[in-house]
């Protein structure tokens, strides 16, 4: 049953144009992916290939901050520094990223995590769309099924 709406959903997302100029090239990939997905063999939007170009993506530009396993670097990651910004987050499904829907993931990479009070980088110019989308690939490899479906029902991929 899970499969079949997950058919649904991503059919749906390739269908639909997105007429915000901003996402449209992120969004754009986003679908490009999904589209050549395979629907039967697994649940989750990301190949295994992804999450194997996303470790060594997440290795190189994110795990200094995020740890080498998306757990994050600082106990509490929601209380702010003394320069007042706020601490990378886990990533790994113990903090708040499954609260954001992909686009969203998709676009704090390409702009960067001040606009949120943190001290991110962009890495629009420094990494591809398939990179970003192997990125956020590897990070949600952690989640567990819960976790997962959950940001699944609360329109992770709109």
């Amino acid at each position: 049953m899970m499969r079949i709406i997950t058919a649904i959903v991503l059919i749906t997302l390739v269908a639909c144009q997105d007429s915000d100029e901003q996402a449209s090239g992120g969004r754009e990939a986003i679908r490009q992916n999904l589209s050549s997905a395979s629907l039967t063999a697994e649940p989750r939007w990301y190949r295994q290939d992804q999450v194997s170009t996303g470790q060594e993506v997440f290795a190189q530009n994110c795990a200094v901050c995020h740890g080498d396993r998306a757990q994050g670097l600082v106990e509490n990651w929601r209380q702010r520094l003394p320069d007042g910004s706020f601490p990378p987050p886990p990533l790994n499904g113990s903090a708040h990223a499954w609260h954001h829907p992909l686009f969203q993931l998709i676009q704090t990479i390409e702009t960067g995590g001040v606009p949120y009070g943190g001290q991110m980088p962009a890495f629009d110019e420094l990494l591809s769309n398939e990179e970003k989308l192997a990125a956020v690939a590897y990070f949600q490899d952690f989640w567990d099924e819960e976790i997962y479906l959950s940001w699944v029902d609360r329109g992770g991929l709109d």
